[in-house]
């Protein structure tokens, strides 16, 4: 699966729900997730860490989808290497971003 057709998906099952929420209620709800995900990092099983990978991304595409973000698109500026210095292998410092 693209992500666009996950993104697809995402919209299919939750758009009624999504906008009613709006961005901002949205966004609480992954926060949430995040945090349910480092909870599962710290002291998760294997399949609790991709249950909450997959909530997490799940709620990535909801908030892009009620802002009207294609994902697929967006991330595309990593094909070309690091949005800091360029490389496909990241040399940036610890201080700079990513």
């Amino acid at each position: 699966m693209q992500i666009r057709e996950f993104q697809e998906l995402i919209e299919r099952m939750y758009s009624a729900k999504d906008r009613k929420r709006g961005t901002a209620g949205t966004f609480l709800w992954f926060m949430e997730e995040v945090g349910e995900l480092a909870g599962a990092l710290a002291n998760g099983s294997h399949t609790d860490k991709e249950g909450e990978f997959a909530d997490v991304f799940a709620w990535l595409a909801t908030i892009a989808n009620v802002e009207g973000i294609d994902l697929q698109k967006a991330v595309t500026k990593y094909t070309e290497g690091c949005p800091g210095c360029r490389g496909i292998v990241c040399v940036c410092g610890d201080e700079e971003k990513p």
